[in-house]
């Protein structure tokens, strides 16, 4: 019964000796470029020039992306790097819950990042009284209690689970899929749950996203200069990326949580969702945004004089 369970046993991202040590300094190498390059981000856009809703979303979208890898990668270098792969059941419950509310809560506001730039592009005479900070503040908040509400079912429907056969989670951090495949009931109902849960976190949020770009294409295909064209893309190209790379590996992890056969394949997509798409994120939010760039810039040339 899994009321008797006190640990899980986690295979780590490969079960080839000879690997760990390289995997163990890439991992390490991309860990600390998420640091850096999304501190660079909460750094950059708190500059007096940078004040705007967009910046201000970007910022808390650097904090969730910190946030993640630092739930995911600590433990995940710890297991290369030692024969002890257990994980407590209270840590891979703590661990469970907040994987799944970052994702959830990133899903969200990416969501109110396109109606941000929606209104920008198609309201722009009332995007000042309609992004204001109370608004900005309520969109962040509305997305982090639904993230939780995500989290705390989920969490709460995995660990009903009977987990009466090997304690072995053949992943490198506890997730759903993994868990779900260790139960020795039924586990149908939760499959289906799963799906519905995929739907709500990530196509809901899309669907909206594809609506705000809908809306935005429209008008931008009514600007006459193509100058102006391409500089009101250029701001939404960031974000239009951003999202296509969440939706690609989000889905092909989810939909199918019990396929044993495809596991390795998840745990690539799962490395990508958790440790590069965070590192990739400042990447293109700042190669793609003039305003980012120039600021970047001035702060990299201060930090490098002091």
């Amino acid at each position: 019964n899994h009321t008797l369970l006190t640990e899980f046993v986690l295979s780590g991202l490969s079960s080839h000796p000879e690997l760990q040590h390289l995997l163990f300094f890439t991992v390490c190498l991309v860990y600390s470029m998420t640091l850096i390059g999304n501190l660079l981000i909460c750094m950059v856009t708190v500059h007096p020039t940078l004040h705007m809703p967009m910046y201000f979303f970007l910022r808390v979208l650097s904090f969730l992306d910190i946030s993640t890898a630092s739930v995911v990668v600590p433990k995940m270098l710890v297991s290369l790097q030692s024969e002890d792969r257990s994980i407590s059941y209270t840590g891979c419950v703590t661990q469970l819950y907040c994987v799944v509310f970052l994702a959830a809560t990133e899903w969200y506001l990416l969501a109110a990042m396109a109606y941000d730039r929606y209104v920008a592009v198609c309201r722009p005479l009332r995007y000042a009284a309609v992004m204001n900070t109370r608004v900005c503040l309520s969109l962040v908040l509305l997305s982090c209690c639904s993230g939780n509400v995500v989290s705390v079912v989920q969490t709460a429907w995995v660990f009903t689970l009977s987990f009466c056969g090997p304690r072995r989670i053949n992943y490198f951090f506890c997730d759903v899929p993994p868990l779900v495949t260790l139960s020795c009931t039924d586990t149908s109902l939760y499959e289906r749950q799963i799906i519905l849960a995929t739907v709500l976190v990530i196509f809901v949020p899309f669907c909206l996203i594809l609506l705000s770009y809908a809306c935005i294409v429209s008008s931008i295909l009514k600007i006459s200069s193509a100058e102006g064209r391409h500089k009101t893309f250029s701001t939404c190209s960031s974000h239009l990326t951003v999202v296509t790379l969440y939706c690609a590996s989000g889905t092909l992890i989810y939909l199918q949580p019990k396929s044993s056969n495809t596991q390795d394949t998840k745990k690539i997509l799962a490395l990508i969702y958790t440790t590069v798409i965070p590192t990739l994120n400042p990447l293109i939010y700042s190669l793609r945004n003039k305003e980012v760039k120039e600021v970047l810039i001035r702060v990299m040339a201060v930090l490098t004089k002091k």
